[in-house]
């Protein structure tokens, strides 16, 4: 199968979206974190992507990032 990754929320209500391969995206599972809960994502053969909406700390093999929405 796929790579995971690790999705730990900084802050509450982050929103994370997985999206489904093949000719026409489409959303298939969704999930809502509050801050400090983390989440391990797999990428399968129905899983192409997953956005983060929200601030959180992401863990790849390559690496850890920051998703940030910024500030108004």
């Amino acid at each position: 199968m796929g790579d995971y990754v690790v999705i730990k929320a900084l802050e509450n209500g982050v929103n994370i979206i997985g999206l489904t391969r093949g000719r026409d995206t489409k959303f298939h599972h969704t999930e809502k974190l509050d801050r400090g809960e983390v989440y391990i994502a797999q990428f399968t053969e129905i899983t192409s992507a997953i956005k983060i909406k929200g601030r959180a700390e992401v863990y790849t093999k390559l690496g850890k990032l920051l998703s940030d929405m910024g500030e108004n």
